[in-house]
């Protein structure tokens, strides 16, 4: 595991944060939403089509979460000026944060893969320590799209080309720096409390780009305590 924090659990406090917005010129911080409970999700970059999707499934839910006066932030590994270019043309009702760095997703434990040496005696620990061997065997096919389960990298390359989505030189650039990271969702209780949290594939990388679902987010938002 490294120096890599544990994900949160509920009980445990969120971390503060204080990042750009893309929807609009300034930040949003930990402090703008206490009092109230929200969703935070931590994504990969807009080069992910996995995570892009994602988005858009919190905006499908966002009003019944917000019947229920729960927010939703996400947090995308992504420059704020890539973003704002990206939701000028998809417009999201999700207020969404910047970090490029991912010192968020680090603050509140999500994971991120470090593949190990070739030749390395050192014991892999999926999702911190893994061979390439073990990524390179992964199959996904999370959202049915695709024909079959296909290699993470190869799924991504087919689904951008779909979507006619094309990397930037920031896209690139991101994917370069973190592209092992992982997906967390966690759920914030009024008092700043985690209330639930979910990591990506920490059963293995076969179950790379498997979020919760609609049903799920509702029935967690709803089972949050005080």
């Amino acid at each position: 595991m490294g120096d890599q924090k544990r994900p949160l659990q509920p009980g445990e406090a969120a971390p503060g944060f204080a990042l750009a917005t893309a929807n609009f010129d300034g930040t949003v911080s930990f402090a703008d939403l206490s009092g109230r409970p929200f969703l935070i999700g931590f994504y990969r970059g807009l080069h992910c089509p996995f995570c892009r999707r994602q988005l858009e499934q919190l905006a499908s839910v966002e009003p019944s979460l917000r019947a229920a006066g729960v927010e939703i932030v996400a947090v995308i590994n992504t420059p704020v000026e890539r973003a704002r270019l990206y939701i000028r043309h998809r417009p999201t009702p999700i207020t969404l944060l910047c970090d490029p760095d991912c010192r968020t997703h680090r603050a509140y434990g999500v994971p991120h893969a470090e593949f190990l040496p070739e030749g390395s005696h050192e014991q892999p620990e999926w999702p911190y320590r893994v061979t390439m061997a073990q990524f390179q065997a992964a199959r996904i096919n999370p959202t049915g799209e695709l024909p079959e389960p296909l290699h993470p990298m190869e799924a991504n390359t087919i689904l951008n080309a779909n979507d006619r989505f094309e990397l930037t030189e920031a896209d690139h650039a991101i994917f370069a720096n973190h592209g092992t990271q992982l997906v967390g969702h966690f759920l914030v209780n009024a008092n700043g409390t985690i209330g639930w949290a979910r990591i990506e594939a920490l059963d293995g990388p076969n179950s790379l780009s498997v979020f919760p679902t609609t049903a799920e987010i509702i029935a967690a938002a709803g089972s949050l305590g005080p």
